[in-house]
């Protein structure tokens, strides 16, 4: 980790005040901190560098590309230490919690909030795809809202399986089952394209509650992806507009090239004009959400409630900013 941009000390506690843990992913553990100089609190990702032997690769790839961006949708990394046994990353805190929690809680929920949700992940990929950077895991849980209020940004989470294009042809099948597009299943060469899919997955779920593709057994679940064939089944897409659902089918385009990217996405009447409804659709899709996305598959290894009991008590605004790790939003970047 001879990088000149990390920043040496002997011990983290001359640098954060470490205060309690947030979640925990296979290699790394993540905790809230606060800067004893500028008092900022701030997402630690704690890696012991054991840990890191034969994944230096995994772990200077996310850096990378957290180092490459800078964009008020997506997480960010604000500083870079290493001691004699750990590497840390600062990481931007967020304080709102997981997307599906906030749709569940809330009482009134539309195709038009549907619509801005997404615009705002789309304007983050594509800013990530003007930097040739593929973010390839893609899901709800790896957005997460800024902070409490209500009308809070959302923020793209997770570089753990990201990559720069210019590194080279990507065939290397990864991401999460019901998010992964065709082409990366067939372990061909891929692209950009595998991040339109994925948000048209996640879209789908936005409108309906559960997802496009499913199946308890992944090589069932991985032969209905590869078909490309999904339905919008009655009664629980009576009532969203044509316009959604073809917005969902130019995304989860069977064809990667005949496939939206995510500057013709933004493009689309129900993001970029006023086709999506205001009719309420949160009855439906918070109980679909419920059924379909238990509590134990999100797997919260966090409480937001806690970060908002740290910053009253540290009397800092709950616009503080998030980690990026299996906490709060699923760090599946494995290490």
């Amino acid at each position: 980790m001879g990088e000149s941009w990390r920043k040496t000390t002997e011990e983290i506690g001359t640098v954060y005040d470490i205060k309690e843990k947030l979640g925990a992913g296979a290699f790394s553990e993540v905790f809230l901190a606060q800067d004893r100089g500028s008092q900022r609190l701030v997402a630690l990702k704690c890696i012991p560098k054991k840990a890191l032997r034969g994944k230096e690769v995994a772990v200077e790839n996310e850096i990378a590309v957290l180092r490459k961006v800078h964009h008020e949708n997506i997480v960010a990394l604000e500083n870079i230490h290493e001691t004699p046994t750990h590497l840390y990353l600062a990481m931007q805190l967020v304080t709102g919690g997981e997307l599906f929690d906030r749709i569940v809680e809330r009482g009134h929920y539309t195709e038009r909030d549907a619509s801005r949700l997404v615009r705002q992940v789309l304007e983050a990929v594509s800013y990530l795809h003007q930097l040739g950077i593929v973010h390839r895991d893609l899901k709800p849980e790896n957005l997460l809202y800024a902070s409490p209020c209500e009308d809070a940004k959302i923020m793209i989470t997770d570089f753990g399986l990201s990559k720069v294009e210019s590194d080279g042809v990507m065939a290397t099948a990864c991401g999460t089952p019901g998010y992964v597009a065709p082409e990366l299943l067939e372990q061909k060469p891929y692209g950009k394209a595998v991040d339109s899919w994925a948000l048209g997955v996640i879209s789908y779920i936005l409108l309906c509650g559960y997802p496009p593709f499913y199946d308890d057994n992944d090589s069932e679940l991985f032969a209905q992806i590869l078909k490309g064939e999904f339905e919008f089944d009655s009664p629980y897409w009576d009532d969203i507009s044509d316009s959604a659902k073809d917005f969902i089918q130019q995304l989860l385009q069977r064809d990667p090239e005949k496939r939206y990217t995510c500057d013709q996405a933004l493009q689309h009447p129900w993001i970029a004009g006023d086709t999506a409804l205001d009719k309420n659709i949160h009855g439906s899709v918070s109980e679909q959400i419920q059924k379909n996305f238990a509590r134990t598959q999100w797997k919260r290894a966090f409480n937001a409630t806690s970060f908002l009991r740290h910053i009253t008590k540290l009397g800092q605004g709950p616009e503080a900013d998030e980690p990026e790790e299996e906490a709060p939003g699923g760090q599946s970047g494995g290490w």
